[in-house]
């Protein structure tokens, strides 16, 4: 006998109705990934202080050419918005205060991973090529290094470029900003 496990898939909008019906607490770490509420990793001081690191280091770096979010949500599809540790937005004037930015917004998304490099990259990646964000660095804490996507496509992106200690790398939207990996992998702990 096989047994068939039906699968209820989410749209945002029940996402949030679900908030609002206090179902889900706006401080749960949750996303929503493909119509499922996942549960996040919980933020350790050593991502914790990555995500702070690169956020000033960002913030210093991009001036007034884009504006930097940190694990705000990102809206990628009628079932789909994750919280990216940091992306880096093209500028509006109302902040997306009127929605969440979408894919066409992201200049940047960046996710920092203690423990979870495997899931970021294999499924967050192809989540991120698939809604055509144009570029996704994952940053690796346990490898030492950075691993840069680029040319998104629908079935994933066509370039991936590792980037080690001693090496530079700068976002392709914004290459007047030249980053060493130390930068952005902070001090060896």
């Amino acid at each position: 006998m096989t047994l068939q496990v039906l699968r209820r898939r989410f749209t945002v909008d029940e996402y949030y109705r679900m908030v609002k019906a206090g179902i889900l607490n706006e401080d749960d770490r949750v996303e929503l990934i493909e119509g499922d509420i996942v549960e996040m990793a919980p933020i350790g001081s050593r991502l914790a202080g990555c995500v702070k690191h690169l956020n000033e280091l960002f913030s210093q770096g991009v001036g007034q050419h884009a504006l930097v979010s940190v694990q705000d949500p990102v809206r990628l599809g009628e079932r789909t918005e994750p919280q990216p540790d940091i992306a880096l937005l093209r500028r509006r004037s109302d902040y997306y205060a009127s929605a969440h930015p979408g894919p066409g917004d992201l200049l940047l998304m960046v996710e920092v991973a203690d423990t979870s490099a495997d899931y970021d990259r294999g499924v967050k990646a192809p989540l991120y090529a698939g809604a055509g964000i144009r570029e996704f660095w994952l940053v690796d804490l346990q490898g030492q290094r950075i691993e840069v996507y680029r040319d998104a496509s629908p079935e994933g992106y066509r370039q991936m470029r590792t980037v080690q200690r001693g090496e530079r790398l700068s976002p392709e939207a914004l290459a007047n900003l030249e980053l060493s990996a130390e930068d952005v992998l902070g001090p060896q702990i």
